[in-house]
């Protein structure tokens, strides 16, 4: 018994010294906020929703999320008052109430454009769902006349969700808005920690938070913990550099997408041309192929004046100008993968339907 004791009596220390340890874990606190806030950026989040403003009931629930209460902008400004360490913050709701379509986008390029001129405003994040959001962002890159930072973010988990990325994307999208080094950049995608040209990112993953890659060229820089920092500028015109910057547009002209593969049929791409489609896009496997019967109905189409773009199905990799393309005056969409080729397609419809001057455009842009 006495050995027992003796042995209970050495270990006390050790047992309270561990129970010690772990309640000594600090809970999670606040930093102290800048009481000066007028000599911070001004920054103005613009909500067209997306995952990054839903909620779920479950924490659980991480992609069936919607039965939730959905995210105010102003819900942001309060679930992170970081935030106000980095920027003076103000939102702005242009949330869609029909789901996507191109008047939501154009409602918000228009309202981006006016705010632009604010000489107040220093810099700007979007908020949008993933599923479209490259796509939507390669467009206000190509329309929004200004040089003032404009940030895309969103999440692949909801507001709500256990691990959730958003609340960190947010913080680090304002981040990057306020930071004088991303004036000029034209459009950016942050999220991830990654910081992509408009142009370039693309989504590669359904639901993986590292989704957002710019395949060919790579991250222009990252909002590391400590900074921001920028390793390379876009080459490609952008913003106030753009012919189409300031553009108000409140429709675009028909352009329809069509995937190749093995007997791809030619008889859909004539439906699209009977139905008043004006472009074609077709992504074309390796380096821009089409099947046999599309390449029939793409001649058939081009007879009529629809001009056609082609972009590769491999995601990675450009268009090659070769003489047999140019012949067929088939438009070589570089790298662009075929639904941001749609959109400069459909803005250079705009302008003009030379073939020869499109594919100026897609060397430019």
């Amino acid at each position: 018994m006495n050995k027992v004791l003796a042995f209970l009596t050495c270990m006390l220390p050790l047992v309270y010294c561990v129970s010690a340890q772990a309640q000594e874990i600090p809970t999670a606190g606040q930093p102290p906020i800048v009481q000066d806030q007028s000599k911070l950026p001004h920054v103005v989040i613009v909500s067209m929703g997306g995952t990054i403003a839903s909620r779920a009931k479950d924490r659980m629930n991480l992609t069936h999320y919607g039965d939730g209460p959905p995210v105010d902008p102003k819900d942001w400004l309060h679930d992170l008052p970081e935030l106000q360490n980095v920027a003076r913050v103000t939102t702005e709701d242009m949330r869609s109430k029909g789901g996507d379509k191109f008047g939501d986008i154009a409602r918000v390029a228009h309202r981006l454009n006016e705010l632009a001129k604010d000489p107040t405003i220093d810099g700007f994040v979007v908020t949008h769902g993933t599923n479209t959001m490259a796509e939507v962002a390669f467009y206000m890159n190509l329309v929004v006349n200004t040089d003032k930072p404009i940030v895309f973010v969103g999440s692949q988990r909801p507001w709500s969700g256990i691990s959730g990325d958003g609340p960190l994307n947010m913080y680090d999208a304002v981040r990057v808005a306020a930071d004088p080094d991303a004036k000029g950049l034209g459009v950016l995608h942050c999220m991830n920690q990654n910081i992509n040209a408009a142009r370039d990112v693309t989504k590669t993953s359904a639901y993986r938070v590292e989704t957002f890659k710019g395949l060919d060229v790579g991250s222009l820089g990252f909002a590391d913990p400590d900074k921001v920092k920028f390793y390379r500028a876009p080459v490609r015109k952008h913003t106030t550099e753009s012919e189409f910057a300031g553009t108000d547009l409140k429709e675009l002209p028909p352009v329809e997408l069509f995937y190749s593969y093995t007997d791809a049929p030619g008889y859909v791409i004539d439906a699209a041309v009977q139905h008043g489609a004006k472009g074609l896009v077709i992504d074309g496997y390796g380096a821009g192929v089409p099947s046999p019967s599309q390449a029939k109905a793409m001649t058939r189409a081009q007879a009529k004046g629809v001009i056609i773009v082609i972009t590769t199905r491999t995601r990675g990799g450009r268009v090659q100008e070769v003489p047999a393309r140019a012949k067929a005056h088939d438009v070589n969409g570089d790298n662009l993968p075929p639904e941001k080729a749609r959109l400069l397609l459909q803005l250079a419809l705009t302008k003009t339907h030379d073939w020869t001057k499109i594919q100026q455009y897609f060397n430019t842009y």
